[in-house]
């Protein structure tokens, strides 16, 4: 039974069933006067109306609330999925909107605390795994420590120390205590310094030394304004990426330009690989997110980079979007100059 519901607010219902009580009241003593019947039948025919008045209106106001508690006490033991299912226009019907609506992203929360004990669980597995096997066929005799072996179990240690690099940024992150410290910067050298340590960078994700990488400055005296370690951050990454998803004897493009603001920078970073779905152009800054293109092999990546990246570039005031392409993927970086106050 769907409850009565002819008011858009619960302050109205109980105004109209405080106005019926009394007319009805009213008037079965209006009747009482001319009909010679005795004021205490007609109090009792009123207490008897008002009653199944009260219960009416009553029922319209409680059920909502019963479901409202039953779907919080299930919540309350675990279950996300519960949502209420009423159909009204007063403030009931608000309340069971906000539920819903808290109840979805409660849900969303704890589906992602799983998705992140399970990626990184899968993250650290893999290259432990790896080091542990080169390590054990050291032990064994089965190889010979030599610095090749060494290397490979160094890109391994490398990777598991930027994993968690990328973890205690992610808790800086939700926390809010980094703090940034933006400056003007000449962006020709600073850029050629992050390509240049990409080239001579050790680590599994610049394996890469086939993909030819080229900075393109225009103006060549061009300033921009950013905190140069987070940014480094971001640049490398996007880098890092670009590199990764190259074809063979590919070529990867870092394009600085000057925007309408005084120090504003816009940043591209184009490689030619298969490039980004479009819909999946807003999951790759998620954590723990990846394109349907990107590898889930030893290369994947951590599928925090990305996430980090946009944050770095919001605490700027900036944005950073994956553009349209016609061959492989553009990812484009806007960064604002300093903010003038007006004196």
């Amino acid at each position: 039974m769907r409850p009565f519901d002819p008011f858009r607010s619960v302050k109205a219902a109980l105004a109209a069933l405080v106005i019926l009580s009394v007319g009805i009241t009213t008037f079965l003593i209006f009747v009482a006067f001319h009909a010679a019947i005795e004021l205490r039948v007609i109090a009792i025919f009123a207490v008897i109306a008002s009653l199944l008045l009260t219960q009416f209106v009553g029922h319209g106001l409680v059920g909502p609330l019963d479901e409202l508690t039953v779907a919080a006490r299930a919540m309350a033991r675990g279950d996300y999925a519960r949502r209420v299912r009423f159909d009204r226009r007063d403030e009931l019907g608000e309340l069971g909107t906000t539920f819903n609506s808290m109840a979805a992203d409660l849900e969303a929360v704890d589906r992602h605390r799983k998705e992140l004990v399970a990626n990184v669980s899968h993250e650290l597995r893999t290259p432990i795994a790896a080091l542990r096997a080169v390590l054990e066929n050291v032990v064994d005799g089965v190889s010979d420590a030599d610095p090749e072996t060494m290397r490979t179990a160094l890109r391994q240690t490398e990777r598991l120390s930027g994993l968690v690099e990328h973890l205690l940024d992610l808790s800086r992150l939700d926390n809010g205590v980094v703090p940034l410290h933006a400056r003007p910067f000449e962006v020709w050298p600073y850029l050629s310094s992050v390509l240049k340590d990409a080239n001579t960078a050790k680590g599994p994700a610049h394996a890469r030394t086939d993909v030819h990488l080229h900075l393109d400055v225009s103006p060549p005296e061009l300033v921009g304004y950013a905190d140069i370690e987070r940014l480094r951050h971001v640049v490398s990454n996007l880098v890092d990426n670009a590199v990764k998803h190259s074809p063979p004897h590919g070529r990867v493009t870092l394009r600085a330009r000057g925007s309408e603001q005084p120090q504003g920078l816009v940043l591209e970073v184009q490689d030619e690989g298969p490039g980004i779905p479009e819909c999946d152009r807003d999951r790759v800054f998620e954590r723990f997110g990846r394109a349907a293109t990107a590898p889930h092999g030893k290369d994947g990546g951590t599928g925090l980079g990305l996430a980090i990246a946009r944050w770095a570039v919001d605490l700027h005031g900036g944005g950073i979007r994956v553009a349209e392409s016609p061959r492989g993927c553009r990812m484009v970086v806007t960064l604002p100059g300093p903010v003038r106050e007006d004196d």
